[in-house]
């Protein structure tokens, strides 16, 4: 791990600790210890979570017991980890995380002043308690994502959905901002698995994922809800704008080129937009949604249907 001090500091997103709500914690006062003091605290304490972000805050809250600090930032890009505690500051002193050949990403320190050799070497000598925990709770981390992911399509599957459903339902209700849902399913796809088989068929699926999150925003989520049937899940969407993004969608899919021994094979998705209405749980908007999807397939497919 080689430090590197300089002025350019790297720009992480803390959206996701601010929605945790770290940000807004208040730092408790904090005595001086000595590094060896130090070093055992954090050997107990970083063993008591398997939380990414629990794990870093516990390590940026005790190294600062030691070495003055303003902020500590994460990034991991192969698991979508882009993390700051703090505020930003001028200089920073940068690591890169390895724990016997696992890369477990870069951490960076931040302060108002230049780190002296004596605190990098700190530090260093630091850094050294956090990477086992750390490599713990990715490990921790991936299984979870494992578990919540559609093997096939890579999308998030049915217990993903309801989790993630039920939280932005609650989030809607405190933020009075409207939530929109999309139930989507491909057009005759039992015409596709029987004419060319089911691995073609798994490819469609796969192709059809592919497409639909690459016509979405970062903020919309994807999931698998069975078969050939597909929910996206429209946070701070309108029912106008949601039939407008599920146009988009069905455009995208119209649109995509998937070939059988080079003979083309025709795609099109059905669409029922559903909006939260007031008081509504997670159980009659699906419900509405799929009463408008079937809306759209009775009137003749290849389009999108709006629930009443």
């Amino acid at each position: 791990m080689v430090p590197k001090n300089h002025s350019n500091t790297i720009d992480f997103d803390a959206a996701k600790l601010q929605r945790l709500g770290y940000a807004s914690r208040k730092q408790q006062a904090i005595k001086p210890v000595s590094l060896a003091q130090l070093h055992q605290r954090l050997s107990l304490q970083l063993q008591t979570s398997l939380e990414v972000e629990r794990i870093l805050e516990l390590f940026f809250v005790q190294v600062q017991q030691l070495i003055p600090l303003d902020a500590l930032g994460y990034q991991l890009a192969s698991c979508d980890l882009r993390l700051e505690i703090g505020e930003r500051a001028t200089h920073s002193a940068g690591y890169r995380l390895n724990h016997e050949g696992d890369y477990l990403g870069e951490l960076v320190f931040r302060r108002g002043h230049r780190f002296s050799e004596d605190e990098l070497s700190q530090l260093e000598s630091l850094l050294a308690c956090l990477l086992f925990p750390l490599r713990n709770a990715l490990l921790y981390r991936t299984a979870l994502q494992i578990a919540l992911r559609d093997p096939l399509t890579g999308s998030g599957n049915r217990i993903a959905m309801s989790q993630t459903l039920q939280r932005e339902i609650e989030l809607s209700r405190r933020s009075l901002q409207p939530l929109s849902v999309l139930m989507l399913d491909i057009d005759h796809f039992k015409r596709i698995n029987d004419e060319h088989g089911h691995l073609i068929g798994d490819e469609v699926l796969k192709n059809v994922a592919n497409a639909l999150k690459g016509s979405l925003r970062n903020v919309d989520m994807v999931f698998r809800y069975g078969g050939e049937e597909f929910l996206v899940l429209l946070s701070n969407t309108s029912c106008e704008a949601g039939v407008m993004i599920g146009e988009r969608l069905r455009v995208a899919i119209e649109e995509l080129q998937h070939a059988v021994e080079n003979q083309p094979i025709k795609l099109s998705i059905s669409l029922g937009c559903a909006t939260l209405q007031a008081g509504e749980g997670a159980e009659s908007l699906l419900r509405r949604a799929d009463t408008a999807l079937y809306a759209a397939k009775r009137d003749g497919r290849n389009r999108i249907s709006m629930a009443s």
